[in-house]
């Protein structure tokens, strides 16, 4: 795929300095050792060049459960050595998020919500860039709830947009908002869509996501503990959303993208919808039903990994 190939031109040295995964934090060059808490790993107990200095693609997703099985599955789908059921966690000596390495690939947890997965990124990143990765592409995979869409369209990540349909994030650093860029990687999401085009299993559409900090009032939902607007008034929210080309909403797209558009890591969030805001606020699909829609982005992107 052209898109992750190394660039033959040129200076070679040039090409690895473009292509590294960069950290944007001085202060980790005069550390004697980086400990990578949340994964129980270190750059002193472990050899992260060898155990991950293959990596070319990262895929991420809040259940652990659902992470696991993904790897499970891309170790089928790459016809891997050994019994898919035999892969291990290499986070197990934690339990805040889990790790499986198939192949090429890295299936990792974040847990729900903007600060779960920008605690996982940072040693994420930091874990790429100590096992000198090159080439990496990230994904999200996820649900959400559709806006203006069937249950079970995917939804590949246009824009990650704020509450008021900005593409930007916030973070608030030393008590002072900083604002950070949330584009993604416009390739990556071309090259998605054609892949969906030539699986032609369920829709696909390309779209803006909206990410909230919250489930329930933060996405305008009326089934929470609290609720302190009108049926109307969440009406006119989503409609204005979808004006704006938002056609999901989740939780954790804008830091996603925001992170590694600044490590300067190519990108993509792909969720599947499990319902359209419009007809209501709660998932009432069957079981079966929902768990064939949450493989849909796997299948997406697990075409995308093996061209």
């Amino acid at each position: 795929m052209a898109l992750i190939l190394l660039n033959c031109m040129g200076n070679e040295h040039n090409d690895y300095i473009k292509q590294q995964v960069h950290v944007k934090n001085p202060y980790l060059d005069t550390m004697e050792e980086d400990i990578l808490y949340h994964f129980s790993l270190s750059t002193k107990t472990h050899n992260l060049p060898e155990m991950f200095g293959d990596i070319k693609f990262v895929c991420v997703g809040g259940s652990a459960n659902r992470m696991k099985a993904f790897a499970q599955f891309m170790h089928h789908e790459l016809k891997l050595p050994g019994l898919p059921e035999d892969i291990r966690d290499i986070c197990e000596g934690t339990d805040r998020y889990c790790m499986y390495k198939v192949g090429p690939v890295l299936s990792i947890s974040h847990g729900m919500g903007v600060p779960s997965i920008s605690i996982m990124l940072h040693e994420l990143i930091k874990l790429l860039h100590h096992a000198q990765c090159r080439d990496v592409v990230l994904f999200r995979l996820g649900t959400s709830g559709g806006i203006g869409l069937a249950p079970g369209t995917v939804v590949i990540t246009d824009k990650a947009v704020d509450y008021s349909f900005r593409p930007q994030f916030e973070q608030v650093v030393l008590g002072k908002v900083i604002t950070r860029s949330t584009e993604l990687d416009e390739g990556v999401a071309n090259e998605l869509l054609q892949c969906s085009s030539e699986l032609q299993n369920f829709p696909t559409v390309i779209g803006n996501t909206m990410c909230t900090h919250d489930f329930y009032e933060g996405q305008g939902r009326l089934d929470g503990a609290l609720c302190s607007f009108s049926h109307e008034e969440k009406l006119e929210y989503l409609r204005k959303a979808y004006e704006a080309g938002v056609r999901n909403i989740e939780m954790e797209s804008t830091v996603f993208a925001a992170m590694c558009r600044i490590c300067g890591l190519k990108a993509a969030v792909v969720c599947v919808a499990l319902l359209n805001r419009f007809d209501g606020d709660q998932i009432t699909s069957p079981h079966d039903v929902l768990v064939e829609y949450q493989h849909r982005p796997q299948v997406l992107v697990s075409h995308f990994i093996k061209k």
